[in-house]
């Protein structure tokens, strides 16, 4: 076999797998925030999770993409593994959709379909725009891919070599472990579908050996899901080994069906293909795939169970017994779902430190050195929450986002920022209540009664602008800037009266100055909230100025 004869067959390949990354990830970025949503909301039920994840793998054309995201969910604890268990179980069949698409033979109007995505990719600004366009230049590489390699296969006749290494694939063992090797290799048991349904177009493979092919495709397609769980949490381990010991047993199962009955399931998928060996392929592919779900659905929650015997055990906390309970200490799990655990880790941190500045006005207010101690031992949390978060949001930054994610990432360094300072001036509340037990400084009912009350406005709007940023819900957003408005005015009026107070000597200057900080701190408490609630919105959506308050 020539050298050129190589090349193209490998340069066809090439363009065969860069056309389905350029159409997965083109959709991921596109959609992949919208059908993220959908897919953590309609995954309560099992079925009905089986049902989305057979839906979202056809649409962005990857079952890797969908496990590794499912991985994801479950790492941040998004998703529990039962209701994981469901989408791993509709990826598996939801992957078949590109074997049947393949299976029409489209490498005529390839071409057209190259120079549409071109230009759309070249010449529109809008980015989703362009990312449609990549979604459509993958499809038409994909095909021009498939063209080349199988003008390229032709010339494979004539190798006495490959012939006889084909040939060898008769025993059903070989098949399995050479289909398992190709897509351990490509990272896609679509591809290696994609090659088989070729082959056998080509006359270079005998039909009956394809369905053993394919069962070891589809154990070789868990290997994405488990390298990407290594270095997750153990639920993220036992969620990629739900999709390997699923596809494991099923194909065993299916290997022991095959070989009892393989005569009259291969005639009977020709028949029902109209003899069309590369829909016949296609077919093989979905029937065993819906076969084996069908079949292992109603023992899901034997498999869940089993994960916990081969991952025994908790999670060991990280270091100073402080954890990251949605983000991952050593690599980021999936693209899709990078922006909402952090997220989700984002608002952990801000609960703490609302938390924090609760506990320090109370010390504050009511001297407690109990309580101190607490709000410095959780400042330390936050300040670890703070390091760990802004690293992982670097990472983040580094990659290929969706668009509606990837608007949001920089402003994510912004909040962490303003609640890292919220955190801060909890712990300057601290210091004054010590300052208030060393020293033996009073503050009258009257003045503790002020701060008692500025105090709640500002719990107020922090739980407001929290809940805004988290889940985008924007229903107190005209309550926050009221509640802004107010709490400005109030710290003016306080500390006016407070300057009186002092010109009356009806306070000690030590004890004024702790009240005039403690006020001041918490108008910019404030200010910090108001931050937080609109960080996630566009200039023109927020109705506020963006210029940041120097602190």
């Amino acid at each position: 076999m020539k050298i050129t004869v190589i090349f193209s067959l490998f340069g066809g390949l090439g363009m065969f797998l860069y056309g389905m990354k350029l159409m997965s990830e083109g959709l991921e970025k596109a959609a992949g925030a919208k059908m993220r949503g959908i897919l953590e909301f309609f995954t309560k039920n099992r079925f009905i999770g089986m049902l989305v994840g057979i839906i979202f793998t056809a649409i962005i054309q990857s079952s890797n993409a969908t496990t590794v995201m499912v991985v994801s969910f479950v790492n941040s604890g998004l998703m529990n593994l039962m209701q994981a268990s469901g989408v791993i179980l509709g990826a598996n069949i939801g992957t078949t959709i590109t074997g049947q698409l393949i299976a029409f033979n489209l490498s005529d109007i390839a071409p057209l379909v190259v120079i549409v995505g071109v230009i759309m990719v070249m010449f529109c600004k809008k980015q989703k725009v362009k990312k449609i366009g990549e979604v459509i230049l993958g499809f038409g590489i994909l095909f021009m891919g498939l063209s080349i390699m199988g003008d390229s296969m032709t010339a494979v006749k004539d190798s006495p070599a490959i012939l006889q290494f084909l040939a060898s694939l008769e025993n059903p063992f070989a098949a399995i472990l050479v289909g398992f090797l190709i897509t351990a290799i490509l990272q896609s048991s679509s591809a290696t579908v994609g090659i088989i349904l070729l082959m056998v177009s080509q006359g270079l493979l005998e039909f009956s050996i394809c369905p053993f092919m394919i069962l070891g495709c589809n154990i070789g397609s868990c290997v994405s899901a488990l390298v990407a769980s290594l270095g997750g949490k153990k639920d993220a381990k036992r969620a990629a080994l739900i999709h390997f010991l699923f596809n494991v047993i099923g194909s065993v199962i299916m290997f022991v069906i095959l070989l009892a009955a393989l005569t009259p399931i291969t005639n009977g998928l020709v028949y029902i293909s109209g003899g069309n060996l590369a829909r016949a392929v296609a077919n093989v592919h979905s029937l065993m795939k819906v076969f084996e779900v069908a079949m292992l659905f109603p023992f899901m929650g034997w498999i869940v169970k089993l994960t916990y015997k081969i991952v025994p055990g908790k999670d060991v906390t990280a270091e100073d017994e402080y954890e990251l309970a949605y983000i991952g200490n050593r690599t980021i799990l999936s693209p899709t779902t990078a922006v909402p655990d952090a997220i989700c880790e984002i608002e952990r941190m801000g609960k703490a430190a609302i938390l924090n500045l609760k506990d320090a006005m109370n010390a504050l207010c009511e001297p407690d050195e109990e309580v101190i101690e607490k709000v410095y031992q959780r400042e330390k949390y936050i300040d670890f929450l703070n390091h760990k978060i802004t690293d992982y949001l670097v990472k983040v930054n580094e990659l290929e986002l969706p668009l509606a994610d990837a608007k949001l990432s920089g402003a994510l360094f912004h909040v962490v920022n303003d609640i890292e300072r919220i955190g801060d001036h909890a712990e300057n509340f601290a210091d004054s209540a010590r300052m208030r037990i060393q020293d033996g400084l009073d503050i009258s009912d009257k003045a503790k009664k002020q701060l008692q009350d500025m105090m709640d406005k500002v719990v107020v709007i922090l739980d407001y602008s929290l809940d805004m940023f988290t889940n985008s819900n924007q229903t107190h957003m005209k309550e926050i800037l009221t509640l802004e408005d107010e709490i400005d005015e109030q710290e003016r009026k306080l500390q006016r009266a407070h300057v009186k107070r002092l010109t009356k000597n009806k306070c000690t200057p030590e004890a004024g100055m702790i009240f005039s900080d403690t006020i001041s701190g918490l108008e910019r408490v404030a200010d910090h909230a108001t931050n937080i609630a609109f960080a996630i919105l566009e200039p023109e959506e927020s109705g506020v100025d963006d210029e940041e308050e120097d602190e």
